[in-house]
């Protein structure tokens, strides 16, 4: 039998970024997966919001995605796009990088880590106990751990096996994605009317991504070709020579919640979860944040630094992230429908978007910078992202807020005094530095800097002096 004191089911990002975080913090951790690596059939997520890349920023790894990746103002509501230049952050941009880099790039960092990875190992049940979590493979063979996470997407087999309900709203809007080979010259660009939103955009040799809609939501099963060629006709009057597809999948508008994130000894994180339309690239940065967020009390817990509750913060926390995220979503794919109504509604949400407040408000919650945990506390800072604020040390070494977040541990900073009853983690980093430039928030703007500040290893605020 495998042993492990925590067992990760799935390894995308999500998972890849959770079984990180527990190797830092010094876990015994495995993931299990079914794929044989890292590659996907399809690109899926097409890129990184500006709260996702701090993140990575936090453990030292943004510049391999920003290597590979084009910086863009990606963040758009209604077709309006919403700048992020000049919000308080070092990366106030998006980065329009595919899914399977990323995917990639994060494999390659977790290869770095001591992380056993579990290949072509598909999960087929598990029961739990008193003492942890016995999990059953397709191969026979059996794992145990303390504790196991689902990361295994919207079809998660942890979530079904645990009971935990998905619950929501079921889809309205279907869509056909593909990469293809055409032997004509197709429309290129996004188009908007009668069926709804659809574009075609050049990969480079020969080949093209498309995204056409399928008039009946219901449709399940691995869509075809022939189904890809139907829509475009149906759309275009033509399928352009449409010769080959790489792949073609479907996505919907459906929004499921997991009704718990927790059930005793199993956690959920990432599409098994929350999903939810692709529109507003919300996906794949709010699993990497449910990771992060999960990762470190999960860490706390198996060392018996802290006690079994600490994980019901995981979803008190996360859950309703999730579910705002659901909501925003809703919102964009409803704003995609074509009849008069809808064109009069979005109009109006386009003039209200005129206002610096409002363009503000949403580029902050769809970019993820505006997230705020419930901790108590008046100060403004308390539950927010840490600044990445630029640093000088007691020795006088230059330095900056995230650079001392890079081994996952808290950090706790002395910046002129107040340590005085201080909570001190066990593993907490301790700093003495003085804070260069102005403490800045995005849309709350500039606060007062506190004499001291307990960064959290997700790089949110617990405590400030």
């Amino acid at each position: 039998m495998i042993e492990h004191e925590v067992v990760v089911v799935g390894g995308g990002p999500t998972g890849h970024v959770l079984a990180a975080e527990l190797a830092l913090a010094g876990v015994d951790v495995g993931v299990l997966e079914r794929r044989g690596g890292t590659q996907l059939e399809s690109a899926r997520a097409r890129g990184l919001q500006a709260r996702t890349i701090e993140v990575l920023d936090q453990r030292g790894i943004a510049d391999r995605f920003l290597a590979e990746g084009e910086r863009a103002q990606i963040v758009a509501f209604a077709g309006r796009r919403l700048d992020l230049t000049g919000f308080p952050t070092r990366h106030p941009y998006g980065l329009a990088l595919t899914q399977d880099r990323i995917e990639a790039i994060l494999g390659a960092w977790v290869e770095e880590l001591p992380v056993a990875l579990h290949r072509r190992r598909e999960v087929t049940g598990f029961a739990q106990d008193v003492d942890g979590v016995t999990v059953d493979l397709a191969d026979g063979e059996r794992v145990r751990a303390r504790y196991l996470v689902g990361c295994d997407g919207a079809r998660s087999l942890v979530r079904k096996t645990a009971g935990i309900a998905f619950e929501g709203w079921d889809a309205s809007t279907s869509m056909l994605q593909a990469e293809v080979e055409m032997t004509g010259e197709p429309v290129l660009g996004v188009q908007h009317d009668e069926h709804g939103t659809y574009a075609i955009g050049p990969l480079g040799d020969g080949r093209f991504g498309v995204v056409v809609r399928e008039p009946d939501p219901t449709r399940g099963g691995q869509p075809t070709l022939e189904d890809l060629r139907a829509e475009l006709v149906a759309v275009f009057g033509t399928d352009f020579g449409l010769r080959r597809a790489d792949w073609v999948s479907r996505f919907t508008d459906a929004s499921l919640q997991a009704a718990a994130y927790r059930d005793r000894r199993v956690l959920l994180a990432g599409d098994a979860a929350h999903i939810h339309s692709p529109i507003g690239g919300q996906g794949l940065g709010t699993g990497v944040q449910d990771a992060v967020n999960l990762g470190w009390k999960l860490a706390e817990v198996v060392h018996g630094t802290a006690p079994d509750a600490l994980l019901d913060t995981y979803e008190a926390e996360r859950r309703p992230v999730g579910a705002r995220v659901l909501r925003t979503t809703m919102a964009l794919t409803a704003l995609q429908r074509v009849d008069d109504r809808m064109d009069a509604l979005r109009e109006k949400v386009v003039d209200l978007l005129d206002a610096e407040e409002s363009r503000t408000r949403l580029a902050a919650e769809l970019s993820g910078l505006d997230v705020r945990y419930d901790l108590g506390g008046d100060h403004p800072l308390v539950g927010r992202r840490m600044p990445d604020l630029d640093l000088v040390t007691e020795g006088g070494e230059p330095t900056r807020v995230f650079a001392l977040l890079h081994d996952a541990r808290p950090l706790l900073l002395d910046l002129g005094g107040g340590l005085d009853g201080a909570p001190r983690p066990e593993r907490a980093r301790v700093v003495a530095a003085r804070a260069e430039g102005p403490w800045e928030l995005p849309v709350v703007g500039e606060v007062l800097g506190p004499g001291a500040v307990l960064v959290r290893p997700d790089g949110h605020v617990a405590w400030v002096a």
